[in-house]
């Protein structure tokens, strides 16, 4: 059979632009939502009285064949057929006969692609908010077992405050909270649909845009048929949000690496989120951190990639544009794999508080504090901190630590100190002294972790209405 555009054309297309130009070996991924969009317009059409009612009723129930041949891995893709719009539509007409090429009636390829791509990342946002969710329970489980571990806080990779380990995780519950809300917010540009503004210009067919988006369960229509066909915007942001995602997962990652190290041994991941070496019989190997680590460049390309793709392309469609797809696919894989990895690895974690309290006890990461109690005694903090570096410098030229020196050793650099000091110098004591709202002190952490999961709460109830609004069935 000729290609289903053919009519103007006097020679076959060169098998080498064929290959070049065919998009089937990965758009093939949209199989479902184009039947699912190629549903919701035939049932349009005979709403609209554009085409017969038994017309419509054919091609429905061609297509559903086509879609359970397709489910059941029985379908052939064919690259002379370009693209799985190309492909389900000649499949339907086999299936059928003629009739099944009035489903093109009052739409062009790049308004159904462009529908394609909102059905299919509509419901790939819904699903990242879930698993954000499902991360942010873990980090919130592991929290809530460990309220008194005590370790370092640091700037610089350098020991620096005593902090709860609990806050430090609620640090990432706040960032991925964040990454929620930015997908929660380009929903509503995903929500969006495209469908009837044909090749650039709209229809010259009486259809209902809108009703189409009642079908499918999209809030709105695009107002401009140009915007409709030429936007990339919602896949732009979708990638700048997961890259965010994706980097954030990263310095956790990097942390974990760190911490599971036998130098820091603060914590130790289950065997189920490791593996071994090849030579080296003792190792251990945090494996996924690590890849997680290294995947985030290539969601960082992805995104650059159809930036770059998109920044000097004239109004309205361009075969340029094939090219958004591989990178999201390949993004929406890659960030699925991480996340659906990482909660069940945060909460199999066995955390070592002792390791972590021996790090606070033999540093001098209390020093600040005995600067404040200076300073909370009449000295101002510029000459306090004077003073404390001078008191860590004979430390460290005598071997000991703040807590080790005596009375007398704390008066030979100011008359203020007095036995009150060993209680500030305790590791809790200084956690607790940080008694401000989004502070380490236990009260705030655990009013950190009540709001977490009134919020968390929420993201469910929002995923679960939003699930079933992107899950539209025709």
């Amino acid at each position: 059979m000729s290609k289903l555009w053919g009519g103007r054309f006097t020679k076959p297309t060169d098998r080498l632009v064929e290959e070049y130009t065919a998009s089937i070996s990965f758009d093939r991924e949209l199989a479902e939502e184009d039947i699912q969009g190629s549903l919701a317009h035939v049932t349009m059409l005979g709403h609209c009285g554009v085409l017969p009612e038994e017309d419509v009723e054919k091609i429905k129930e061609g297509l559903l064949r086509v879609r359970k041949r397709i489910q059941r891995g029985e379908a052939e893709f064919s690259v002379a057929d370009e693209d799985i719009h190309m492909n389900i539509e000649k499949q339907l007409i086999e299936d059928i006969g003629p009739v099944g090429g009035k489903l093109h009636t009052g739409r062009s390829r790049n308004d159904q692609v462009a529908t394609d791509m909102h059905l299919y990342l509509r419901k790939r946002v819904v699903e990242f908010v879930g698993l954000l969710a499902d991360l942010q329970e873990a980090l919130i489980g592991q929290a809530k077992a460990n309220p008194d571990a005590i370790m370092p806080g640091y700037t610089h990779l350098q020991r620096a405050q005593p902090i709860l380990f609990a806050h430090h995780l609620m640090a990432y519950v706040s960032m991925f909270r964040r990454d929620i809300e930015r997908l929660q917010d380009s929903y509503k540009r995903i929500d969006m649909l495209p469908l009837g503004a044909g090749a650039l210009a709209g229809t010259t067919f009486a259809i209902d845009r809108h009703y189409t988006a009642s079908l499918l369960n999209f809030s709105r229509v695009y107002d401009n048929s140009l915007d409709a066909v030429s936007d990339r915007d919602f896949i732009v942001e979708f990638l700048a949000d997961a890259a965010i995602i994706m980097m954030h997962l990263s310095r956790l990652s990097e942390e974990l690496v760190l911490w599971s190290s036998s130098e820091f041994q603060f914590v130790e991941l289950d065997d189920a989120f490791c593996t071994g070496s090849s030579i080296m019989p003792q190792k251990k190997n945090p494996d996924v951190p690590e890849l997680v680590r290294g995947k985030t460049g290539r969601v960082y390309g992805h995104l650059i990639g159809l930036l770059t793709v998109l920044k000097s392309l004239p109004l309205a469609y361009n075969k340029d544009m094939q090219e958004d797809k591989e990178g999201l696919f390949d993004t929406v894989r890659t960030l699925q794999g991480a996340l659906r990895l990482f909660a069940p690895m945060i909460a199999t974690m066995k955390v070592r508080k002792d390791r972590m309290r021996g790090a606070v006890e033999r540093d001098f990461s209390n020093a600040t504090d005995i600067a404040d109690f200076l300073a909370a005694r009449g000295m101002p903090f510029r000459q306090a901190h004077e003073v404390i570096g001078k008191t860590v410098l004979y430390c460290i030229e005598n071997g000991k630590f703040l807590a080790d020196l005596t009375l007398e050793e704390f008066r030979r650099f100011s008359p203020l100190f007095d036995e009150s000091i060993y209680e500030v110098l305790k590791p809790e004591n200084v956690v607790k002294a940080r008694d401000v709202y989004g502070g380490t002190a236990p009260g705030r952490v655990a009013e950190a972790i009540a709001r977490a999961e009134e919020e968390l709460a929420g993201t469910r109830a929002w995923v679960e209405k939003y699930a079933k609004l992107s899950m539209a069935q025709l």
